[in-house]
């Protein structure tokens, strides 16, 4: 594990919150790959239309990191005020997101990424 993934993901969260597009894509790879149950895009533009689109914001929780694997569990508050949990999974490598897939709940990103808890930060 290395700090620098962690900080990045937890970056790439502030950034998504805040709308601050300009840093998102700065922490993003240029051909980031994007995805969740709607579909998947990839590079820059993707990325931009996806998080103009999001209507909730996360707080991470939980995070599970092996290999450049980063597997965050997430509180969600949409626009209307509903909360939930769910998860995403990302890459990272060189300090850069180089994909973000979303995940209904922990322990399908778990699944998909073959992270277990062994993996979970301290």
């Amino acid at each position: 594990m290395t700090t620098s993934e962690l900080a990045t993901v937890l970056a790439w969260h502030d950034a998504l919150n805040a709308a601050d597009l300009d840093t998102l894509l700065e922490l993003s790879s240029d051909d980031i790959e994007i995805g969740d149950a709607g579909g998947a895009g990839q590079g820059h533009a993707a990325l931009r239309e996806w998080a103009q689109a999001l209507d909730v914001k996360t707080e991470p929780g939980r995070m599970y990191v092996h290999d450049g694997v980063v597997v965050v569990e997430q509180q969600t508050i949409s626009v209307t005020g509903e909360t939930g949990t769910e998860a995403s999974a990302f890459r990272v490598v060189h300090d850069h997101i180089t994909s973000v897939f979303r995940h209904p709940d922990l322990a399908a990103a778990l699944a998909a990424t073959e992270l277990t808890e062994a993996d979970l930060t301290g």
